[in-house]
Order: structure tokens, then C-alpha cells, then sequence
């Protein structure tokens, strides 16, 4: 574990990634007593689209509400949402991933042909069609980014269960009399615990990414609670004149992304010795 680390370490866009995401979730641990009012608060309506200054960082909204106070908020949302849509897909995908994987036959044949059918069809529309029937809110948005992210976190698991299960520890187990699902759950998937830490970390910054688009087009979480794709939506109708209101929900955005990427990157080079290999 302490080697593992110390790659880790080695690693400094990996490192740079998990300060800032660190950074970024203290900020939205301690929002209320960062912010100067709440994130729904229109305190400034004197003052609307005002630019950033020492008073108000990142400027005033539209309609007179604390631009940093909404864009620290909007951490608390983005992050909730990616965390818990990724968490969604785990619990999709292992599952499929390692039974596929395990009995392949006619059980991995239509876990493939799942995983075709998902990765082809558009999943902006289909996400729309959702929340159409089932209507807008957070817990929506998490169950609908998890039904499209858990592929990656599926193929991941299918092929390093193929892998494992034929080790000498596998074939042991079995000639032991170990049944399929004692040998699978006890042996195989801790085994295959990197490439399913690898997939959630990876998950992460695609379900952000996603709620961000959603929120940009408007199905996104309902207001006034803030969400950096609809901050960015409404900052484009001012971005001629108060460019503040399109520039920090964005900038946030990019850099929780890359900075989630980074991570998920620099735990796949730790936990693979070829791809540290190749990296050192």
C-alpha cells in the first residue's frame, strides 16, 4: 500500500488533482460560512450584473444574487450529483461485469449486446425523454447520468474477471468444490478491486459533466438551487457585456473535470505495473 502510494505521489498531475478536488469539496463543506449570503438570497438588487469586486468576488447575477456565494453551491451539486450517479453505475456494473465475465455463454452475450445498444443510442435524448415522464430534480438527474455510466465500469470488470478466473488460485478454488458464487465474490472481484476503483473515479467526471449539459439545457436541477451547466446557460445571454457570469461557473466546471481526470489517470498508472512502467 505505502508503494502504491509513493507512485502515486510520483505522479503530479494526479497529486494536483486530488488538492484541488479536496480544496473544492472543504469549499462546500464550509459554504455557509465562506459566502456572504445564501445562494437563493437576492441581497443586491441595486447592483445587478455587477462586476467582480472586493465585496462580491465573482460579481452579482441578473437578478442580484451573490455570484460566488452561487458558483460555491453549485460544488455541492455537481460534485453530489457525480459522486451519487457514480455509485449508481457501480452498483449496475460490477454486478454485470463480473457475472458476465465469470459464466460468459449466453449471459455475457447479452450483457455485450446491452452494452452496444447503450453506448450507440443517444443518451442526451433519451435523458430528456426521462425526465419528460419522470420530471426534473436531483434524484432524477442521479438515477438517469447512472443508467448511462455504468458501461465503461461494466467492460472494466468483464475483462479482468476473464483474466483472473484463470489463475492457479481460481482453478484451485473450483477444483476444491468452491461454488461459482463463493469463488466469484470471495476471490475474483477483490482481486479486481483497481480496475473497479479505476472505472468509479473515471465515472465521476463524465456524470458532472453530463448534469452540467442537462442543467445547460434546462432539465437540470430546478432553480433557484444553482448548478454550474444552468450558470453557464444564462451567462451566455450577457457574455457580450458581463463576461464574469459566463467565465467562473465555466472555469469551475473545466477545472473539477480535469482535475477528477487526472485523478482517475494517475490511479490506473499506480495500480497497473505496465502502465507505470511505461510512465517512469
Amino acid at each position: 500500500m505505502l508503494q502504491q502510494w509513493h507512485y502515486f505521489y510520483k505522479n503530479k498531475l494526479g497529486i494536483t488533482g486530488l488538492v484541488v478536488i479536496l480544496v473544492l469539496i472543504l469549499a462546500a463543506i464550509l459554504a455557509p460560512y465562506i459566502t456572504t449570503s445564501g445562494y437563493a438570497e437576492q441581497k443586491y438588487l441595486q447592483e445587478i450584473n455587477g462586476f467582480p469586486s472586493s465585496s462580491n468576488w465573482f460579481g452579482i447575477d441578473a437578478v442580484g444574487r451573490d455570484y460566488f456565494s452561487r458558483v460555491i453551491y453549485g460544488i455541492r451539486v455537481s460534485f453530489f450529483v457525480g459522486f451519487a450517479a457514480a455509485l449508481v453505475a457501480l452498483f449496475v456494473g460490477v454486478p454485470l461485469g463480473a457475472l458476465a465475465g465469470y459464466y460468459q455463454g449466453v449471459f455475457d452475450w447479452i450483457v455485450l449486446r446491452l452494452l452496444e445498444i447503450f453506448s450507440i443510442i443517444p443518451s442526451l435524448l433519451v435523458a430528456i425523454l426521462f425526465i419528460t415522464i419522470l420530471g426534473s430534480g436531483i434524484q432524477n438527474i442521479i438515477y438517469i447520468v447512472g443508467m448511462f455510466s455504468w458501461m465503461n465500469i461494466c467492460r472494466l470488470v468483464r475483462g479482468e474477471i476473464i483474466a483472473l478466473k484463470e489463475r492457479d488460485y481460481c482453478i484451485a478454488a473450483k477444483v476444491s468444490g468452491a461454488k461459482p458464487l463463493r469463488i466469484l465474490f470471495r476471490h475474483l472481484l477483490p482481486n479486481a478491486t483497481g480496475s473497479i476503483i479505476v472505472g468509479l473515479v473515471l465515472c465521476i467526471p463524465r456524470a458532472i459533466m453530463m448534469e452540467a449539459m442537462l442543467s445547460f439545457i434546462g432539465i437540470g436541477v430546478n432553480p433557484p438551487m444553482p448548478s454550474w451547466g444552468q450558470m453557464i446557460r444564462e451567462g451566455l445571454y450577457y457574455i457580450q457585456f458581463y463576461w464574469h457570469l459566463l467565465l467562473f461557473p465555466s472555469l469551475f466546471l473545466i477545472i473539477s473535470v480535469l482535475s477528477l481526470t487526472f485523478i482517475g489517470d494517475a490511479i490506473r498508472d499506480t495500480l497497473d505495473p505496465k502502465l507505470r512502467g511505461m510512465r517512469l
